[in-house]
């Protein structure tokens, strides 16, 4: 069971970078009010007839004088943490999404920036299932995907435009978003009449994106942007290659999605062209 610090007690846990700020402004509050205190003080030792209101002020009537110090503190810290709290969510509240607390959004945030390098290579369901669980624990996550998707709409939309099959890296793309969930929802819709049918927006986009900017890793960079992505997706190559199987009778299965079509045995596999 976890303990969440309540209120504004949450910007001192560790970890936020914040605590050192905190304590620097209330130094500068401090060293302020020190200073009103020894001019306060002067004029009252020179016998300055100083208005009601200031009696009331300075709490001259609460006696002795350090029960005054501990309520003009005990003042002092809470307006500190009150002010803090309200500031944090006027300024902030906007860019925070249901319920979220600006403090755990920031620790979070940091805990992510700190978090182990990892790098996933594959491709399929698979590697984005595997992202989905690992973007939870680390912001600096690198995908490196496969290229050799043939096979529905990738293979497609690679045939018709010699392209890079955007399949796998719309679903990584989806999986490493931090974005509103009905964004998340676009990206994976299939259309299921028409021209289109087959085709999932997401695969559209990307290679919309790669038209514009001309190049196929800049379009991820972008297409990322869009969705917030934690992480960085990268193919494995920009050339267009094709997964070709040795059978164990010497024939060849040419294509990945033909590959699990052969009823036999393989031998090995390997790229064509085999230096991409």
């Amino acid at each position: 069971m976890s303990l969440r610090r309540p209120g504004s007690l949450r910007w001192l846990q560790p970890g936020l970078h914040i605590k050192r700020w905190l304590l620097l402004m209330a130094l500068s509050v401090s060293a302020i009010s020190l200073g009103l205190a020894y001019g306060f003080r002067g004029l009252y030792e020179k016998g300055v007839r100083l208005p009601g209101f200031f009696r009331i002020l300075t709490l001259a009537f609460v006696q002795p004088p350090i029960l005054r110090a501990a309520v003009f503190a005990a003042i002092g810290i809470g307006a500190l943490m009150f002010s803090l709290r309200m500031l944090s969510r006027a300024m902030l509240v906007p860019f925070l999404k249901g319920d979220e607390d600006l403090a755990d959004v920031y620790l979070k945030h940091r805990t992510m920036n700190k978090g182990p390098r990892v790098v996933a290579l594959g491709g399929g369901t698979g590697l984005s299932t595997l992202l989905r669980g690992i973007k939870d624990y680390t912001g600096n996550l690198t995908a490196i995907v496969t290229v050799a998707d043939d096979g529905g709409s990738s293979g497609r939309l690679r045939e018709q435009y010699r392209i890079l099959p955007p399949g796998d890296f719309r679903q990584c793309l989806t999986a490493l978003a931090e974005t509103e969930p009905l964004m998340t929802e676009l990206f994976q819709h299939r259309f299921t009449e028409g021209s289109l049918d087959g085709h999932a927006f997401g695969n559209l986009f990307i290679m919309a994106m790669a038209e514009i900017t001309g190049n196929f890793e800049t379009a991820l960079r972008e297409s990322g942007k869009v969705l917030a992505v934690r992480g960085t997706i990268l193919p494995s190559t920009v050339h267009d290659v094709t997964l070709v199987a040795e059978l164990v009778d010497g024939q060849e299965a040419v294509g990945e999605s033909r590959i699990p079509l052969s009823m036999m045995p393989i031998r090995h596999v390997y790229l064509e062209p085999r230096h991409a």
